[in-house]
């Protein structure tokens, strides 16, 4: 069975991957109960490391400046517990090129949308360029879930929006939704936050 990170440093970490989201999505980003999430947010609080931010009937989570140093002094211990730091820093690099031809391809789809692009992008081949990605975050997935559980989930959530995009293309770049960009951010900001480096 592969490690489990503890709690508390899942929900820090939930907030930092998600930027800003309220205590249910936080929760449901790693499967966690409720009331224990709605506890350690409440702690990281009182200790200054989350705010709570309130606009209109919308309020959410973000991780404060002093949360993220926290958070990533909290998973550079836990990397090191579980032995799995050799791994990540690996798919990272291996991670980087792919990041490229993804950001690529949504900006090119972006800017075709708009009117603006200098060459025709199509749907098929958007999809086509974010299916390969979506076979290469499928390996990169399995050799980090080998060493700690928290990063399962990413293949299947892109992949599925992948499909989706292919009849819907606002799957594509949406933020309303876990679209291939919004799960492609946040797994390059689950490596980076993990190695305790910027983008």
């Amino acid at each position: 069975m592969a490690y489990r990170t503890p709690t508390d440093i899942l929900v820090l970490h939930a907030v930092r991957i998600l930027g800003y989201a309220e205590t249910a999505r936080i929760a449901a980003r790693f499967d966690l109960p409720v009331e224990a999430t709605v506890e350690h947010l409440l702690d990281a609080q009182a200790r200054g490391w989350v705010t709570r931010t309130t606009f209109a009937e919308d309020s959410g989570w973000s991780l404060t400046d002093l949360g993220k140093v926290h958070g990533e002094r909290l998973l550079a211990a836990d990397l090191d517990r579980c032995g799995s730091r050799a791994v990540v820093v690996q798919v990272h690099r291996e991670f980087l090129p792919h990041n490229v031809a993804v950001a690529d391809a949504c900006t090119a789809w972006q800017l075709a949308e708009l009117g603006i692009g200098e060459a025709a992008v199509t749907l098929d081949e958007t999809t086509t360029r974010l299916a390969s990605a979506a076979r290469a975050l499928a390996g990169f997935e399995s050799r980090l879930v080998a060493g700690t559980d928290r990063f399962a989930g990413y293949h299947q959530r892109f992949a599925g929006a992948v499909e989706r995009a292919s009849t819907d293309p606002a799957w594509i770049t949406a933020t309303d939704r876990d679209s291939c960009h919004r799960v492609w951010f946040e797994f390059h900001e689950d490596l980076i936050a993990s190695l305790g480096l910027v983008r």
